[in-house]
């Protein structure tokens, strides 16, 4: 490979967020001297006015349209262009941790390195002193990369990354009307593919402004699970007993919330407490509806209504 070819082609889909991109690719750009090339593709999803000039700001930062929504068909746009051995996707309102190129790099060098990784996700609060509810929630359970790698076989790809001939095998990520993240990993995994958490792979995130965005996020995810539920009264019955579950599941969380080291006092793990038992009745009462004949498919297009987070 040539000096000026990448190692590391990353993609960013971007809705709307000109702002938060800016600071996005700062952090990348921030990189360039750790002796790991790679190419920025941003890829506008929407948005009334591309992030043309923000773009244009960084050196070697191509700005690409893809006119599907969602943020799903953006990436695989991104990656259809991409010239790098590696794929790695970070979301427009992320900024990377310093070292990030070289941890990927250095892990995708490792003889026994997955097909795919799955990095840290943390929260960046607004004000750390004086978290929202949604903050507090979110710094133990709105990223549990290393939970939705082991247990549901996928990455979050708001920080992935992945050999780029295996994303060539196992294919583009779906479209809006699915979680494109879960879906993607479930099929990499059934074809053999392996996916590993790295936590030194770290970035940032802005929490969901409010309630309301992130009920907006598991909508999709209720959605996308009632669609694969088969017909019949036992597998409905079986639906049923799950909302329920989850309905009386914010009592088992006390202990890890207890134990969390992402929040401090216990003011900021009441609010998370309180954020756990909101968001859970409100997917129990969703997957009533849906069991008893409400339409999912007006829970999904997060992706526009949010802003660009899926």
């Amino acid at each position: 490979m040539g000096s000026d070819e990448p190692v590391i082609s990353v993609v960013i889909p971007h809705l709307n967020q000109p702002e938060n991109l800016r600071a996005c690719l700062a952090s990348l750009e921030a990189q360039r001297g750790d002796g790991v090339p790679f190419e920025v593709i941003v890829v506008d999803n929407g948005s009334p006015e591309p992030p043309a000039a923000v773009c244009a700001d960084f050196g070697g930062v191509r700005l690409e349209v893809e006119t599907t929504p969602g943020p799903g068909p953006a990436r695989s746009h991104g990656a259809g262009l991409a010239r790098g051995g590696i794929l790695a996707f970070i979301d427009s309102d992320c900024t990377a941790d310093p070292g990030w190129f070289s941890a990927i790099a250095a892990y995708f060098r490792r003889k026994d390195a997955a097909d795919a990784l799955g990095g840290q996700v943390r929260i960046a609060p607004v004000n750390p002193e004086d978290l929202t509810m949604v903050e507090a929630f979110e710094s133990v359970y709105g990223y549990r990369m290393k939970l939705f790698i082991e247990r549901d076989n996928y990455a979050a790809t708001c920080n992935m990354a992945v050999r780029r001939e295996v994303f060539e095998k196992v294919g583009p990520f779906a479209g809006i009307n699915v979680a494109e993240d879960m879906d993607w990993g479930q099929r990499a995994t059934a074809m053999g593919y392996r996916i590993e958490y790295v936590p030194e792979i770290g970035i940032h995130t802005p929490a969901r402004e409010n309630f309301a965005d992130l009920t907006r996020k598991w909508d999709r995810h209720i959605a996308h699970d009632f669609e694969v539920v088969p017909a019949g009264i036992v597998p409905r019955l079986k639906w049923l007993l799950r909302a329920a579950a989850l309905a009386a599941s914010p009592l088992a969380e006390i202990p890890t919330i207890a134990r969390t080291g992402y929040l401090s006092g216990f003011g900021d793990r009441l609010l998370c407490l309180r954020g756990v038992v909101r968001i859970r009745w409100y997917r129990a009462w969703k997957m009533l509806q849906l069991a008893f004949g409400a339409d999912g498919s007006r829970m999904s297009g997060g992706w526009h209504q949010t802003g660009g987070r899926g």
